[in-house]
């Protein structure tokens, strides 16, 4: 009965946002959800249990920079603070023209992370890495077309992690809350500090939901400095701008 009432939410979720959702991507976010739900009863991977409100806070939320035509062709996306997997496996269900890196600092839930791509043969990896240490590694600096994060956090927090990742011309989507517009300032200052600027901030509404989520969207225009990020912890301590 669960897995009919998601089911059902996302048929009918997608279809209103436009986001293409096959029966083969359905599948797959119906079993996705299914391990999560079994995991999430050994470790702690989401407090949301409602089977329809996990279906929009995580799945149809997690589809809205496709609603937008935001991620382009055959990209290299770095989720960064994935948790449980949001954005980032989604994404790599419904696009599997995309190589997804889902990166968290919490090793068990890289481990779940592992099991679903092994379980779903998704074009993804899972790395167990602090984003300023990735940020910081010959292997991923500069490596992505594309960063996303949903982790809670300040606007120049969240740039600080996912610019030096970006190749120059890539972008950084970030989903926030109706506070972005008092981060912007101190946003702006901080994109312009790693290289980036801000492009906007688009409204990405769940249907049926009265949510204020939107998207803010930075680009990158010039190699980040050496400097950034800084070590582990700063970011969050002392953020830019």
């Amino acid at each position: 009965m669960e897995d009919q009432r998601v089911k059902a939410r996302l048929e009918e979720g997608f279809a209103a946002m436009g986001v293409c959702c096959d029966g083969a991507a359905l599948g797959k976010l119906l079993r996705f959800h299914a391990l999560l739900m079994e995991w999430n009863a050994r470790i702690d991977l989401t407090a949301v249990l409602d089977p329809v409100e996990m279906a929009d806070r995580h799945y149809l939320d997690s589809a809205a920079p496709l609603a937008k035509g935001l991620i382009p062709q055959g990209a290299r996306v770095v989720d960064v603070g994935t948790g449980a997997g949001f954005p980032g496996v989604p994404l790599a269900i419904l696009r599997p023209d995309l190589h997804v890196t889902l990166l968290d600092a919490l090793r068990k839930r890289v481990d779940f992370l592992q099991a679903v791509i092994d379980e779903l043969g998704l074009s993804a990896t899972a790395v167990h890495m602090r984003a300023e240490d990735a940020g910081r590694s010959p292997g991923f600096r500069e490596a992505y077309d594309l960063a996303v994060s949903r982790a809670v956090a300040a606007t120049p927090v969240l740039l600080e992690l996912m610019l030096p990742l970006l190749k120059v011309g890539g972008s950084a989507i970030a989903w926030k809350g109706p506070g972005v517009q008092e981060e912007l300032a101190q946003g702006k200052r901080a994109a312009h500090l790693l290289g980036g600027e801000i492009g906007g901030v688009l409204e990405a509404p769940v249907p049926g939901r009265d949510w204020q989520h939107v998207l803010l969207v930075c680009g990158k225009k010039q190699k980040t400095a050496r400097q950034y990020p800084r070590r582990a912890g700063t970011p969050g301590k002392n953020p830019l701008g």
